[in-house]
C-alpha cells in the first residue's frame, strides 16, 4: 500500500495536552509530522471529541501547536497544523 503523506510520520508516546478557550485536557500523541499528529484522548474527555480547533501543547519539545481536527475515532483522533 502506497501512502499519499506529504511529510513522513514519527511513532512517539509524548504527553501533551489540548488548550481549548483556557481550559486544558491532557492527551498522548501517538505519532507526528511536519503537518499533523495523531492523538489519543482518556475516555473521559467527551467534551474535546466535538472541538475542531485547538492548540496543541507538547512540553517536552516545548512545542505550541494550533491545530484543526481532520479524523476522530473512538478514542484518537488526527490533527493537521495550522
Amino acid at each position: 500500500m502506497v501512502e499519499g503523506r506529504i511529510a513522513p510520520r514519527y511513532r512517539v508516546n509524548k504527553r501533551a495536552t489540548i488548550d481549548y478557550g483556557g481550559d486544558k485536557y491532557p492527551c498522548t500523541v501517538r505519532d507526528i509530522s511536519a503537518t499533523g499528529a495523531a492523538l489519543e484522548l482518556p475516555d473521559s474527555m467527551i467534551i474535546v471529541r466535538r472541538v475542531k480547533e485547538f492548540t496543541l501543547l507538547i512540553p517536552e519539545d516545548r512545542l505550541r501547536l494550533s491545530c484543526r481536527v481532520v479524523w476522530q475515532r473512538d478514542f484518537r483522533m488526527g490533527v493537521t497544523f495550522d
